[in-house]
């Protein structure tokens, strides 16, 4: 036994610091095992008491009455008006889907923010593109907020037309 002393090995000891080295292991999983967990449920509950963000614009104003006066041919039963800017990518191209429907029955007119801001205030247009069909009352009988293609241009006016 002297001689396991001499050489540092204690058979006691030994086992109360094996006990003691595995205590010490098994409380350090614990601990972590406790972190994860409570960052887990941290994660969770600030996930599910997120509240859906509001959208960024509101719906834009459709102008249901126009004075035709404030248009080209006011005398022309209908009239398509396509409020732009010239800063909009998406009124690009737009006039052009509109204007062969210009006829005797059909007035179409451009209404460009920087050119007439006027007629955009006076109508609250505070988007673009806003494209209205408006019969000889001045009525706004159907509208596009955003881009269009010309046949739904085309088919929206042509049905309109059709009912009157």
């Amino acid at each position: 036994m002297d001689d396991l002393r001499e050489a540092g090995c204690h058979p006691k000891r030994r086992n109360t610091d094996s006990l003691s080295t595995v205590t010490s292991v098994v409380v350090r999983i614990v601990i972590a095992v406790v972190i994860l967990a409570a960052a887990g449920g941290i994660a969770w509950w600030l996930e599910h008491r997120r509240v859906a963000a509001p959208p960024t614009q509101g719906r834009a104003v459709v102008p249901q009455q126009l004075d035709r006066h404030d248009f080209p041919r006011p005398d022309a039963p209908w009239l398509v008006v396509l409020f732009t800017s010239k800063h909009c990518d998406s009124c690009a191209g737009l006039i052009d889907k509109a204007k062969p429907l210009e006829s005797d029955d059909v007035s179409v007119a451009e209404v460009e923010y920087g050119a007439e801001p006027e007629l955009h205030r006076r109508y609250q247009i505070d988007a673009a593109p806003i494209t209205v069909l408006v019969d000889d009352a001045g009525v706004t009988r159907a509208s596009f907020v955003g881009a269009f293609t010309a046949s739904e241009l085309w088919n929206t006016l042509a049905e309109l037309r059709k009912a009157s």
